[in-house]
């Protein structure tokens, strides 16, 4: 009898600083109104493209987003700064990033009626690492006490999930025991504030999540992972360059292409139906249906991007229940956002069914995991 490996809790540990879409719109316009002053003579000359205003209803529509969360909110409005003021830590004190992984580590081992000592492997996966090396879960492993091996996981949007797929696949390879896959997504340095079309895609939280094998869980909620499935496609059209080589280039570290930008439409055109066609073809591998599903735990970017997958792959629009929705307060959290959508929304699923956590994001990079409540 195989012994099937499940995810036996999950956690998500919130910033305690939030800014809504008015506080947002209201410092962006006001730095756009400074820049157009103090290049008036430019703009009108043709030589510059003016700022435009942005407003709460427009991002509310583009985006579904009404507020997010942000581990550091002192100077994003500061139309002088319009990015977060970190202090930097010396090399003998705990990360920023370490810490919220931390957290959020400690609410999923609560989850799974576990301890530091069950843990042999510990995988950080995210969008952005706030340093090369050492490796930031080597660093929880030595806060949290774990012993075993740990490593940075970078796949942008799909982090979570490809960590996942580790785990699951560490366990079947029996190299691990008990797996501690954490997403610290501390994303708000890497945002352009000054971008209209940007500034208020992004926020900060960190998720994390246990996996074992089934003989040893003991959490109350578990989810058996019936399967994993993965696809990368390159594309330009979301990029973030900043990085060690600017050192070397004589290149502005923190100019506009540096920091998170895209290509929204073009985005929005081509996952949409390569996410739904990677999610149907999960499932069948797994020998479901769509009709099988009960919850579809979804990447929060967008949520139109969202309901047109769920509308692909249902042939209408999935309710709130079927399909969660938590980026209208989390907004964009990277990778952690379909993981947040599962940890909140779990519990009240019945032995038996079946649901499909997915991302989809820069790369292109999709990963999936179909689950079933035991």
């Amino acid at each position: 009898m195989t012994d099937p490996v499940v995810i036996s809790g999950v956690g998500v540990w919130n910033p305690p600083h939030q800014i809504s879409n008015e506080e947002l719109v209201h410092s962006y316009n006001a730095y756009a109104d400074k820049f157009n002053r103090e290049n008036q003579h430019a703009i009108e000359q043709g030589e510059m493209a003016a700022m435009p205003h942005s407003s709460a209803e427009f991002i509310e529509k583009a985006s579904g987003i009404k507020s997010r969360y942000i581990y550091c909110k002192d100077g994003v409005l500061d139309v002088e700064r319009m990015r977060p003021k970190l202090t930097e830590r010396a090399d003998d004190e705990l990360s920023q990033q370490a810490e919220i992984a931390v957290a959020a580590a400690k609410i999923a081992l609560q989850a799974a009626n576990k301890h530091a000592n069950d843990v042999d492997a510990v995988i950080v996966s995210c969008a952005y690492t706030q340093r090369s090396y050492p490796a930031i879960a080597i660093e929880v492993q030595q806060e949290l006490g774990i012993q075993g091996f740990g490593f940075d996981m970078l796949v942008a949007c799909s982090a979570a999930t490809f960590g996942l797929h580790r785990a699951y696949e560490m366990l079947n390879a029996n190299t691990a025991k008990c797996v501690l896959v954490i997403n610290p997504e501390l994303v708000s340095p890497q945002v352009n504030y000054t971008d209209r079309d940007s500034h208020f895609i992004f926020g900060d939280v960190a998720t994390a999540s246990v996996v074992e094998k089934a003989s040893t869980a003991q959490g109350e909620h578990q989810y058996e992972i019936l399967g994993t499935k993965a696809l990368t496609s390159f594309s330009n059209n979301i990029r973030s360059n900043f990085g060690y080589i600017t050192h070397a280039t004589d290149a502005e570290p923190y100019a506009a292409d540096k920091l998170f930008h895209q290509e929204g439409r073009k985005v929005f055109k081509e996952v949409c139906p390569l996410a739904a066609q990677h999610i149907q073809s999960h499932l069948e591998s797994c020998g479901l249906g769509v009709a099988d599903v009960s919850r579809w735990w979804l990447h929060q970017a967008n949520i139109n991007m969202n309901t047109l997958i769920s509308k692909k792959l249902l042939g209408r629009e999935a309710t709130r229940e079927e399909a969660p929705i938590v980026l209208d307060t989390y907004a964009n959290t990277a990778s952690a956002g379909s993981v947040i959508a599962f940890a909140l929304n779990h519990t009240d699923l019945t032995a038996g069914s079946t649901g499909v956590l997915c991302s989809f994001g820069a790369g292109y990079s999709i990963g999936s995991l179909v689950l079933k409540k035991r």
